[in-house]
């Protein structure tokens, strides 16, 4: 990436049970150099790739996983085919140490085929692990995931919840884009996506201003950071990331929580449903119900319903989980016409 790209702020010296609620609450990305380098995992993991899957087998358990294959010219870069009717790599559920295997076979390799398992639960896969590898999140209760794969390239996306991802093995470069770089992102469709998430169309390594002339800007306010193993770094909640595994094996432990209750539903929900509903009015309809959502969504203080008897408020009063399954049955409900 062009050296003039900001580096993301760091911290040194915090320990794997010192996280504090300003780092775990921030609206800015922060390295956290070291965090888990006490890891036995990471232990290993600078010793060699060999030792680290040595260490990783020690708590295998016949999981299987999802695991990611592409050849070897799409240099590691998981992504659509060329018209974008499909992608350019295969999926199948396999034996965890099936993937272990393929990989330590290409270890050597110059160009070896792409390898990618990503967002397996670590208690299902790995037991034991969290017991001997882990962060201290005081009464968050997050998911903890691992990523293994060789040298990968997995293009910006964005996700839901707040993200500690912990560089088991291997290293990693991050880069991260705030949530107003949607725009020049060249973000392609949001219903047919490689893993779920909307991806950017932008090759990094490979830019083309030509076709993508606004990523120049969106490089502008960009944050970037290359960690080694036993690094963390925390990407806020609506956060772009680009990430980079860089070397012939990589493990990466990441935490996901979210700053909110259970019940609530992911805005992805809302977002398809107004692309259905609302995105093809005439304009000046559209500006009416633009008013509506900042009225009662994006602006709202609780005090848009003040006016009503508090047991005459309905969907206006403050949710909780008895609210939401009876609101969403009901919104079930209207949609089966």
């Amino acid at each position: 990436m062009p050296p003039a790209i900001k580096r993301i702020r760091e911290i040194e010296g915090v320990g794997p049970q010192q996280l504090t609620d300003e780092i775990l609450t921030s609206t800015q990305p922060v390295v956290l150099r070291g965090l888990a380098a006490s890891w036995p995992m990471v232990g290993a993991a600078r010793t060699s790739a060999q030792a680290a899957d040595t260490y990783l087998r020690r708590f295998y358990r016949d999981a299987t996983v999802n695991a990611m294959h592409g050849g070897p010219e799409i240099e590691g870069r998981f992504f659509y085919n060329d018209d974008v009717s499909g992608f350019n790599f295969n999926t199948a559920r396999v034996r965890f140490d099936t993937v272990l295997d393929a990989l330590r076979d290409h270890l050597n390799d110059d160009k070896p085929p792409a390898l990618y398992v990503g967002s397996t639960t670590v208690d299902t896969c790995l037991p034991g692990f969290r017991a001997e590898n882990d962060i201290g999140f005081g009464a968050r209760d997050p998911l903890a995931s691992i990523w293994v794969g060789n040298r990968t390239r997995i293009p910006a996306h964005y996700d839901l919840p707040d993200n500690l991802a912990c560089v088991a093995a291997g290293r990693r470069r991050f880069t991260l884009f705030p949530p107003a770089q949607l725009d020049n992102l060249y973000i392609g469709p949001l219903d047919f996506t490689p893993a779920g998430q909307a991806i950017s169309m932008v090759d990094f390594a490979r830019p083309d201003f030509a076709v993508f002339p606004r990523f120049a800007t969106a490089l502008e306010h960009a944050q970037v950071a290359e960690l080694e193993a036993g690094d963390a770094v925390f990407i806020p909640s609506m956060w772009w990331h680009h990430i980079e595994a860089l070397d012939s094996f990589n493990v990466l432990v990441n935490y996901w929580w979210r700053q909110s209750p259970g019940f609530m539903d992911t805005p992805m929900n809302a977002l398809l449903l107004a692309l259905m509903t609302v995105r093809d009015l005439p304009p000046e309809q559209r500006q009416a119900w633009k008013e509506l959502f900042r009225h009662y969504v994006f602006d709202s203080d609780g005090g848009e319903a003040g006016h009503i008897p508090p047991a005459a408020r309905g969907v206006l009063a403050p949710f909780d989980q008895d609210a939401a399954r009876k609101l969403r049955a009901q919104l079930l409900n209207m949609m089966r016409r």
